[in-house]
C-alpha cells in the first residue's frame, strides 16, 4: 500500500505468527531482494483500543508512529472486512490515534504537537524554534517538533537547491538527537501552502511523511510564516493539515491506496 508514494508492506499479524520482526523488515523492505517498502506495518490486537499498529523501518528499527501508514492501515481494515466502522481507534507507540473516513480519504487526529525539547527528545531545554544548528560545512536554523516521532524542520528559500541525502544523514545522526531524528526541509509558498522534502530516520529519503507534514505545518506556524490550515505539497502528492487553535490538535487528511496483494515464502 502507499500514501502519497510513501509505501508499506501491510501484514495482518493479529495471531502473532511472525517473529524476529526487525530481521523480517530488513529482508522484506529491500527493493532488489525483497518486496520493497519504506516500512512494514503490522496489524495486531490491542488491549486498550480496537487495533494496534506496529511499525518497522528498513534498517530493522521500530518507529513510534506513521501518519501515511495509519491511513493505509485504516483502509486495510476496511477493505478486508475486519471492521466497517467509519471511525477507528488504533493504538501506536505514540498513543491511541483516531481515524475517520471522509469522501474516500482518511482524516487522522494526530494529537497535540510536543514542543518541549526533552520530550521530543533533543539534548536541550525549553523549545527549539528557529535555533541554530551547525554541521560540517553549513549552519541551519531548526525548529523541533514531535508528532509521536521526532522531527527537525528547516525552512529554506529554495528547496530544489538542498542536497537532501547529504544533510539528512548528518542531521539524523547529530549528537543533539539521542534517538536520531526525521528531517524536513520546507519552502513557504504562501500563507496557505508549503512544500516539503523528507528524510526519515532509518529509511532515508521518502516521497511523503504524514507526521513530517504535520510537524512542518506546526513549525511554519511557530515561525509566523503561515496560517493554521495548510496544503502541504510533498514529492508524492498533497496533504491537508489543520493545527487547531481550539484544542491544540493537528488533523491530517489524505489518500491511501492499495497497490497489490500477494504471498512470500519466509
Amino acid at each position: 500500500m502507499h500514501g502519497l508514494g510513501n509505501d508499506f508492506i501491510v501484514i495482518d499479524n493479529r495471531e502473532n505468527q511472525l517473529k524476529q520482526l526487525d530481521i523480517l523488515a530488513q529482508k522484506l523492505c529491500k527493493r532488489k531482494f525483497g518486496i520493497g517498502a519504506d516500512q512494514i506495518l503490522l496489524l495486531e490486537n490491542s488491549n486498550i483500543a480496537g487495533y494496534y499498529m506496529k511499525i518497522f523501518n528498513p534498517d530493522g528499527s521500530q518507529a513510534q508512529m506513521c501518519g501515511n501508514g495509519i491511513r493505509c492501515l485504516a483502509k486495510f481494515i476496511r477493505d478486508n472486512n475486519i471492521s466497517d466502522k467509519e471511525q477507528l481507534h488504533i493504538e501506536t507507540q505514540a498513543g491511541i490515534i483516531k481515524t475517520k473516513w471522509l469522501d474516500e480519504q482518511v482524516e487522522v487526529d494526530m494529537g497535540r504537537p510536543i514542543l518541549d525539547a526533552d520530550k521530543i527528545p533533543v539534548k536541550q531545554t525549553g523549545r527549539l524554534i528557529n535555533a541554530p544548528l551547525t554541521l560540517d560545512d553549513i549552519s541551519f536554523n531548526i525548529t523541533c517538533v514531535s508528532m509521536g516521532n521526532p522531527h527537525c524542520i528547516i525552512i529554506v528559500d529554495n528547496l530544489a537547491g538542498i542536497p537532501l541525502s547529504k544533510y539528512g544523514t548528518q542531521i539524523e545522526r547529530h549528537p543533539l538527537f539521542p534517538q536520531r531524528i526525521n528531517v524536513e526541509f520546507v519552502q513557504i509558498i504562501n500563507k496557505q501552502e508549503i512544500s516539503v522534502k523528507v528524510w526519515e530516520r532509518g529509511a532515508g529519503e521518502t516521497l511523503a511523511c504524514g507526521t513530517g507534514a504535520c510537524a512542518s505545518a506546526v513549525a511554519a506556524v511557530l515561525n509566523n510564516r503561515t496560517g493554521r490550515r495548510l496544503t502541504v505539497h510533498l514529492p508524492g502528492g498533497m496533504l491537508k493539515i489543520h493545527w487547531s487553535g481550539q484544542d491544540n490538535r493537528v488533523y491530517m487528511r489524505g489518500p491511501a491506496e492499495t497497490v497489490f496483494e500477494g504471498t512470500i515464502l519466509l
